[in-house]
């Protein structure tokens, strides 16, 4: 009798301790890590959507260039070859982690960023162009989604520091070593974003 009293009590402090201790360990930040790898992916998808958008622009930007002045053929073929080999690299989740991939994707995008820039710049020698609805149209939505791509840059490196910072720091460091040893710190961007930004074109 007495026996199954205290084995019903000890269920019950076992009860009442897996609950406590479960409390106790996510508040320890066990779950910082894997919680931090998911807003950076996340930031990182953002940046993706807005490298996307503007090689969506791209096309109808040239198209209309090319429609006033044919003669800057170098340069338009400079912009459609940089956009080519921007959406040639194969990016995904796992870009982050992999310094190569992610290095090659920042230097097509800068390629594509200054192509861009040379293109806008071509407009001042034709004030038909500069004055035509669509071409204003189309440098406005560039202008407005190279703001967007900053903004998302932005994001994404202040969620990789907070990720990367969590992995290298005490008690993150415990809980990788323990839980998240495949957990490798991501990439960040490292040229300077005035270098990548489009020239502003006043019109």
């Amino acid at each position: 009798m007495f026996g199954l009293i205290a084995r019903g009590s000890r269920v019950a402090r076992i009860a009442l301790l897996v609950p406590l201790i479960c409390l106790l360990v996510s508040g320890c930040g066990v779950n910082d890590i894997p919680t931090y790898e998911e807003q950076a992916k996340a930031k990182w998808s953002e940046v993706l959507n807005q490298y996307q958008r503007r090689s969506d622009l791209i096309p109808n930007l040239v198209e209309t260039v090319k429609g006033f002045a044919q003669q800057e053929r170098g340069v338009l073929e400079a912009v459609t070859t940089a956009r080519a080999s921007a959406t040639a690299v194969k990016v995904d989740a796992a870009t982050i982690t992999d310094p190569e991939t992610f290095k090659k994707f920042q230097d097509a995008q800068a390629q594509l960023s200054g192509a861009l820039g040379r293109l806008l710049a071509v407009s001042e020698r034709y004030p038909d162009l500069k004055s035509n609805q669509n071409f204003l149209a189309l440098q406005s939505q560039l202008e407005g989604t190279e703001n967007r791509i900053a903004v998302a840059r932005r994001d994404y490196i202040e969620a990789v520091r907070v990720y990367n910072t969590e992995l290298s720091t005490f008690p993150g460091r415990i809980w990788a070593m323990l839980l998240y040893s495949k957990n490798k710190p991501m990439e960040a961007f490292t040229i300077d974003e005035t270098a990548k930004q489009v020239p502003q074109v006043k019109f």
